[in-house]
């Protein structure tokens, strides 16, 4: 089966749904068999969530193994009892799904976010976290995706910011788009070591970029 859906009827999944190795965040409403296919292909706990009445989840939140990282304010209904660690940016930049790139070993943030913000980050999600930029946009969270065995991000990222990238996640980078050709690959996009799923609208050449640069097929 071809791993692409859509979320919301639109295939900004990133958008709408955000994930960890353990768990996927989509918000209320999905439907029944987009959960289903979310769970088998990246072999997660599909839980649904409301954040201030606000359905772009994936814009919203960033998480890992550890923990969450939530707006300044957020309450989020959902969460309860999973046993991790959810903090809220004091920041005005609050669309933490947007600018922040994480696996379980580092993350890299918009570069704009305060040393307070930056602290938060670190202590909840126990990860090193670097400032920096993904085709020189701040937006870092949309602009990649990051596994615990890869990343994937915006195909105009300069050799510094890839050399950057691999030097802080220990992990390869490469290029690529989603659904025909979206550069914010973040969007498009939801992954962990285990599995992927890709908006409706990706072909099979993107989806064969997704795998080689997450480790999912070897590289040519």
């Amino acid at each position: 089966m071809i791993p692409t859906l859509d979320i919301m009827d639109t295939p900004v999944i990133g958008v709408f749904a955000t994930c960890t190795e353990d768990v996927a965040l989509v918000p209320c409403g999905t439907k029944a068999n987009a959960k289903d296919f979310i769970a088998d292909n990246l072999h997660v706990q599909v839980l649904e969530v409301i954040m201030s009445q606000s359905s772009v989840v994936g814009s919203m939140i960033r998480g890992n193994s550890n923990g969450f990282i939530v707006p300044r304010g957020g309450f989020v209904e959902g969460l309860e009892g999973i046993g991790l660690t959810i903090s809220g940016l004091p920041d005005k930049l609050n669309a933490v799904g947007n600018i922040v790139l994480s696996n379980d070993s580092a993350a890299l943030v918009h570069p704009d976010l305060s040393d307070k913000s930056i602290d938060i980050i670190a202590q909840t999600l126990k990860v090193d976290v670097h400032r920096g930029t993904i085709a020189g946009l701040k937006t870092v969270g949309m602009a990649g995706t990051a596994t615990n065995k890869g990343l994937l991000v915006h195909p105009r990222a300069t050799a510094q910011e890839l050399a950057f990238l691999e030097d802080i996640f220990e992990l390869p980078v490469d290029v690529g788009t989603t659904n025909y050709g979206t550069p914010m690959v973040g969007s498009g996009l939801l992954a962990n070591s285990k599995g992927y799923v890709a908006g409706s609208k990706t072909t099979g050449y993107e989806l064969g970029r997704i795998e080689g640069a997450l480790g999912f097929i070897a590289k040519e």
